[in-house]
């Protein structure tokens, strides 16, 4: 007998999913926020809306909630159509960067609001007010007031406000953005522990590549209205379909060269210092046209580095050192090709006082094929 495959939250692929989003389009007046964009979001998944301001997320966060009305296209939540059901009506919770606590009210007032609307009785609305404090690491605050807290107190008030009712889907709209950088990565992981704690879907929007590779199972880069590329946070790393994917996610090299035609599992090219160099060509690639080649700097090394004879079969590029830059955990190394372009290489520093090379030196650099990708675009 075939067995379910378990899903983020414990729950299995045979469940519905728990929201579904199709061909859903927003628009203010001549302006389209969001433009026929088709999702499914599993049971319990930890899904990340990113792209920069404007791109349409918090807009597709907004529709999911029921703060914004589609101009076109279906919700759909645990199977059910949503159509015009205001947020109170919907099985979902919202988190806002601005916390929205009401500060004329305790913290346990804060929290059981919604319960006390819902006409739950006091005694169980107390007992849920502690698990939901305790669920967010702040037991014994219930009598205090939200301005006696800190930022990321107060951020985990709202979320115990969030989560006290159980929803079936919590939307977190760029709730760490007012938190300084070490609160707001010690956050980032309590969010993913509760998220597999309570088996909740969380919907999460950001601008910040790195919260979202820390927190996500999946994360759709939004742009223009638009998902670009949807995938496992490895996959929209390592393998990046377009320019502005790869770009937005870190930073990356773009060498562009001239498609030789197919060798093995790779493409070759050549680049404008007449180099040839190879690339898994994730998108067609025909001999003959222009291509774009992506690979990250803490995957090239400098020649003389390259692991042995691992690196037999590497791309070779050869060129001017122009700038060493120290960054703490590694040095940047940036290489003027032959052209107008130019490679940079993260260089770990594993040594105190390592050697590093001086600028104007010619230097070559090296790195795995299997490492380049070829963009779409």
């Amino acid at each position: 007998m075939a067995v379910a495959k378990t899903q983020p939250g414990g729950r299995t692929a045979a469940d519905p999913p728990s929201i579904e989003l199709r061909r859903v389009r927003k628009s203010f007046g001549d302006f389209t926020a969001v433009a026929g964009v088709d999702l499914t979001v599993g049971q319990g998944e930890f899904l990340t809306l990113l792209g920069p301001s404007g791109c349409g997320k918090t807009t597709t966060l907004r529709m999911i909630g029921g703060f914004e009305l589609p101009s076109s296209g279906e919700v759909l939540i645990e199977g059910a159509q949503m159509g015009n059901l205001p947020p109170y009506r919907r099985p979902v919770n919202t988190v806002f960067q601005n916390y929205a606590l009401f500060p004329h009210l305790s913290v346990g007032k804060n929290v059981a609001y919604g319960l006390e609307m819902s006409g739950v009785p006091r005694g169980d609305r107390e007992r849920r007010v502690r698990e939901a404090l305790d669920l967010v690491r702040l037991p014994n605050v219930e009598n205090r007031r939200p301005s006696e807290l800190s930022g990321g107190q107060q951020q985990r008030v709202a979320l115990a406000r969030a989560l006290v009712n159980h929803p079936s889907v919590l939307l977190l709209d760029e709730p760490l953005g007012a938190l300084d950088l070490k609160l707001r990565k010690a956050m980032q992981l309590e969010l993913k522990h509760l998220n597999r704690e309570v088996g909740a879907t969380f919907v999460y929007v950001t601008h910040d590549q790195e919260e979202a590779l820390t927190m996500s199972d999946r994360i759709a880069v939004m742009n223009e209205g638009r998902i670009l590329q949807l995938g496992a946070p490895e996959e929209i790393y390592e393998r990046p379909r377009s320019r502005f994917v790869a770009d937005f996610i870190g930073q990356t090299n773009f060498i562009e060269c001239d498609v030789l035609g197919p060798d093995g599992r790779f493409v070759a090219c050549r680049t404008a210092g007449g180099e040839t160099i190879r690339a898994i060509p994730a998108v067609e690639a025909p001999a003959g046209g222009t291509i774009t080649v992506a690979v990250r700097p803490e995957k090239v090394s400098l020649d003389a580095e390259a692991p042995g004879g691992l690196s037999a079969n590497w791309n070779r590029l050869t060129g001017t050192l122009t700038e060493v830059i120290y960054l703490g955990t590694h040095t940047q190394l940036v290489v003027a090709l032959p052209g107008e372009g130019q490679i940079v290489v993260h260089r770990q520093n594993r040594m105190l006082g390592e050697t590093e090379p001086s600028t104007g030196q010619q230097l070559t650099v090296a790195f795995d094929p299997a490492s380049a990708t070829v963009l779409a675009e």
